[in-house]
């Protein structure tokens, strides 16, 4: 799993013209699922941990204006929108390969197990696009920051 996080003030996903989403300040996060993560992955350690560190980054400004908040401490909002692309491949020619990408049957069932995690952990405060549908994502990004997660960083240990 490939995460793009990044700090809003506000975002939200339309789909065919109609509002399915918005959040105000917190995290969108841009969730990619690639061919290495099986049916379980969404229930097991790598992708939790990876959640957790979602939600504990410290990105959000105290009363001083230093970035030593987390998400769950700011009260803040998590929109998570699947995006395959984020396993795009371009090193050869102009046309990206999406190959290393989870077959879109494992995606959605990653993806909804992944929202019912995060709900979980931030009950009432999470919001979703639709899976495999043809999204407008509007931001205002805070900073801005952004930050990437990947995987293969948290294989093999706690996070």
């Amino acid at each position: 799993m490939k995460l793009v996080l990044q700090r809003v003030r506000r975002a939200s996903v339309a789909v065919a013209g109609q509002d399915v989403a918005a959040i105000g300040p917190g995290i969108l996060a841009l969730v990619g699922f690639g061919r290495d993560d099986g049916p379980g992955f969404a229930n097991g350690p790598v992708c939790r941990a990876m959640l957790e560190k979602t939600l504990d980054l410290r990105i959000f400004p105290d009363a001083a204006g230093k970035c030593d908040v987390s998400l769950r401490e700011a009260g803040g909002e998590l929109l998570l929108v699947s995006q395959f692309t984020l396993y795009a491949a371009c090193r050869k020619g102009r046309r990206p390969s999406f190959a290393a990408a989870a077959a879109p049957d494992v995606a959605g069932a990653l993806y909804e197990a992944l929202l019912a995690t995060a709900a979980g952990l931030l009950p009432g405060k999470v919001a979703s696009g639709r899976f495999g549908a043809d999204m407008d994502v509007s931001l205002v990004n805070w900073g801005p920051v952004t930050i990437l997660l990947d995987g293969a960083d948290f294989a093999g240990r706690g996070a």
